[in-house]
């Protein structure tokens, strides 16, 4: 008889540079001409050739059961037309999988973006909107030659879920 899977909820936080430090940064709109310095995108593209895109993502619900990182270069996200969204995350690891427990889910309003530390494990962006558009900046091979995947469904039998503040 096969065990009935369990769900794991993740409430989201609104992300803020402090909050998701360890997992990447979050950019927020500069002045023009402003000085290149730490608090803009610190890019980690030279293993490849860059790719930055827009790709519309349709709406999956907040579930998930995998998890991926890319060990090779960082990636930035963002929304367009003003579109909030959430992601889970959990810090790089030397090890094939996550830890369950360090895992965290971020809202993250329309008026930034966040760029993924190089090995930082991963699932979303997800939203409540029928599809988003999303501009995605990683190596034109990211999801050929580094997408390390985690399965928590066929490994752990468990899905995980992303949820608001009932406030929010």
């Amino acid at each position: 008889m096969a065990t009935a899977k369990s769900v794991k909820q993740l409430t989201a936080q609104w992300i803020t540079a402090e909050s998701f430090q360890q997992y990447g940064q979050v950019i927020h709109a500069s002045r023009d001409g402003k000085p290149y310095d730490s608090m803009d995108a610190q890019l980690v593209l030279q293993n490849g050739i860059p790719r930055f895109y827009i790709m519309r993502l349709h709406q999956k619900g907040r579930k998930f059961h995998t998890i991926t990182r890319h060990v090779q270069c960082t990636q930035c996200l963002g929304s367009l037309l003003s579109k909030e969204w959430l992601i889970a995350v959990a810090p790089p690891t030397d090890a094939s999988r996550p830890v369950l427990e360090e895992i965290a889910a971020f809202r993250i309003p329309a008026n930034c973006f966040i760029k993924l530390n190089v090995g930082t494990w991963h699932a979303g962006p997800y939203f409540d909107d029928e599809f988003v558009d999303f501009y995605n900046l990683e190596l034109s091979d990211t999801n050929i030659n580094d997408h390390d995947n985690y399965n928590f469904l066929k490994n752990d039998n468990l899905e995980l879920e992303i949820v608001l503040h009932s406030d929010d």
